[in-house]
């Protein structure tokens, strides 16, 4: 059997990143003209504090989804698929091919503007939650096809 550290983890692509930059410099300009438009009518000085400070936020969000992109990774093992994820807390799910009932792969508004999908898995368990998000549409592709053919080779024995 082939161990965690003998294959090479896949990760996402570097798109994804460029998604979520795009998710929170969008997010901290509206809420910053927003909130500091708001205060400035009261006192200029005031909307000034409270943009600057939305600013600084934006940038520690920043810091916080690098964080998680850098975190997730998988690997396509003989048995088994090992989806690694987390910042803080470390999380590896180990879904074996037998188990899955079926492989997702969606794309919101935002992800089809950057050319990403995730792809999700399904097993009859109502707690497994893997998923790999910010695959370029042709390694989602690929890897549903891959997934799907194993999960119905390998579930045949059950």
């Amino acid at each position: 059997m082939v161990g965690l550290s003998d294959l090479t983890w896949r990760r996402p692509s570097p798109r994804l990143w460029q998604m979520r930059v795009f998710e929170v410099v969008a997010s901290t300009v509206v809420v910053a003209v927003l909130a500091g438009g708001g205060a400035a009518t009261s006192n200029g000085a005031v909307g000034v504090g409270v943009g600057a400070a939305v600013v600084v936020v934006g940038a520690v969000c920043l810091f916080v989804v690098y964080r998680r992109f850098r975190a997730w990774a998988y690997q396509e093992r003989d048995e088994d698929l090992v989806v690694s994820r987390g910042v803080m807390f470390r999380r590896q799910s180990v879904v074996p091919y037998g188990r899955m009932q079926f492989v997702d792969v969606t794309a919101g508004p935002v992800e089809r503007l950057f050319r990403l999908s995730t792809v999700k898995l399904h097993t009859a368990a109502a707690a497994s939650d893997a998923r790999i998000p910010g695959l370029e549409r042709a390694e989602a592709a690929r890897l549903r096809d891959r997934l799907a053919a194993l999960g119905e080779a390998k579930a045949a024995g059950l």
